[in-house]
């Protein structure tokens, strides 16, 4: 079984089997909710420290805690068994960073709530999607899968060959604007990453059906913390950009 999320890719099941206490569809959510909790801790002490000290004093935390996440994801990503001890603190960090960009995103369109529409709407995404997963109308079949797969692949690589360019002074014309091209795209990005969730859940399901490992919840749950992070992201990023067209 495979899975678009970075941290949730090829088979780690095979390597899991469990010897104990069995990874459940409940303990996923449950430990996924615990994350979520504690970004929102941070993300909320990251905002008012923001809105208290200005920018200047926030964002280097925001990019050092940005980093540091990265790096947890990786390393989770390849040993698992890490996921108890570490997801936790990639909850935390994702906060700090989810914060502070908040943050400065309300500071650049005053009076628009960007921020809380974005999460409002996440959480609305993330509930239509399981919806849909739930009844049937969305399923992680092989076709849809491989689609996903090739799409938040190329996006991954767009935002590489853009950042790459960016050092030398070379931007992308449109897509990062907040004309048409540019609301487009965001809505093209945001609709694969909301796909990603289809793809999280089927990574759920399949764990616990597989009689996978305890600890798996922990993976499962900071895999769908990655997809989750990702998608307030990019719809923040596409209310910025119909707010810049007012």
């Amino acid at each position: 079984m495979q899975s678009s999320n970075p941290v949730l890719r090829n088979d780690p099941f095979a390597s899991a089997p469990a010897t104990g206490a069995v990874m459940t569809i409940g303990g996923a959510v449950w430990k996924t909710a615990f994350l979520l909790l504690l970004a929102v801790v941070t993300g909320s002490i990251t905002w008012m420290q923001f809105n208290a000290r200005g920018p200047v004093a926030v964002m280097p935390w925001v990019m050092g805690s940005a980093l540091v996440a990265l790096g947890i994801a990786l390393g989770i990503s390849f040993k698992p068994t890490w996921a108890p001890g570490l997801a936790p603190v990639y909850g935390l960090l994702e906060g700090v960073v989810l914060g502070g960009l908040s943050a400065w995103y309300t500071a650049q369109y005053p009076g628009k709530g960007i921020a809380f529409a974005a999460a409002g709407g996440t959480v609305a995404t993330l509930a239509g999607m399981l919806f849909a997963y739930q009844t049937g109308i969305l399923r992680a079949t092989d076709t849809f899968k491989r689609g996903v797969i090739a799409a938040t692949f190329g996006i991954f690589l767009f935002y590489m060959a853009s950042m790459l360019l960016g050092m030398f002074g070379v931007q992308i014309p449109g897509v990062f604007g907040s004309g048409w091209v540019g609301i487009g795209f965001s809505l093209f990005v945001v609709a694969i990453a909301a796909m990603n969730l289809v793809l999280d859940f089927d990574f759920i399901e399949q764990g616990a059906r597989s009689g996978a490992a305890k600890y798996m919840e922990w993976y499962a749950a900071f895999g769908l913390m990655v997809t989750l992070v990702w998608l307030y992201l990019e719809i923040l990023r596409l209310l910025a950009k119909v707010a810049g067209r007012r």
